[in-house]
């Protein structure tokens, strides 16, 4: 399955650890009785149809598995246990897993959104300059990057995400998820290395 890898502004969401505690009390709320639900729906909805937008580029299918995203969580609530991460952690593990069924049931294509700060960030991690040959070398190679490693590079550089919140997307311990990029920006390096000596 391919991947396209468009440029965008994408917004991050972190909430303070206040934040957090006020949402598991909604969430408790919520399990006690399914209507006040409500908040956490309108609170997320956006950010999960963004999300799902961003990989999909068809407004039709995102609202969908937007839906199809909330109706899970809202059946699956009463099973859901805090985890010191705010609430989106598990919607979004929920939209990847809608997404993944969506792309193998379809044969479509993924789509990747960066931002430009991300990529500063990218390449200051991978100790790059900042010149714009880099940048197109480094789109190259993105591009050759599976899948599960190119969502790990875009939660954490694009969507701003914390490791985190990303283990609990992505279902990983924190020392493997870092483990995991280490090797991905390390192939990235190479990748680079290679195309600048031809």
């Amino acid at each position: 399955m391919l991947t396209t890898i468009h440029m965008t502004e994408i917004a991050s969401y972190h909430l303070t650890a206040e934040e957090i505690s006020l949402e598991e009390k909604q969430i408790k709320a919520a399990q006690a009785n399914p209507r006040d639900f409500e908040p956490l729906y309108k609170r997320y909805f956006q950010r999960i149809a963004n999300y799902i937008y961003h990989r999909v580029e068809d407004k039709e299918t995102a609202f969908e598995l937007t839906s199809q995203v909330f109706y899970k969580a809202l059946e699956n609530l009463p099973k859901y246990k805090p985890m010191g991460v705010p609430f989106s952690a598990w919607l979004f593990r929920i939209a990847g897993n809608e997404m993944n069924q969506y792309f193998r049931k379809n044969k479509t294509m993924r789509v990747l959104s960066i931002d430009r700060d991300g990529l500063g960030e990218l390449k200051g991690d991978m100790e790059e300059n900042d010149q714009p040959e880099i940048d197109k070398q480094l789109f190259e190679a993105l591009q050759t990057l599976k899948e599960e490693d190119m969502e790990l590079v875009n939660m954490r550089f694009f969507e701003k995400r914390s490791f985190k919140e990303i283990c609990e997307i992505l279902d990983m311990n924190e020392s493997a998820c870092k483990m995991k990029l280490y090797r991905i920006l390390e192939k990235l390096k190479q990748h680079l290395t290679l195309a600048t000596k031809h």
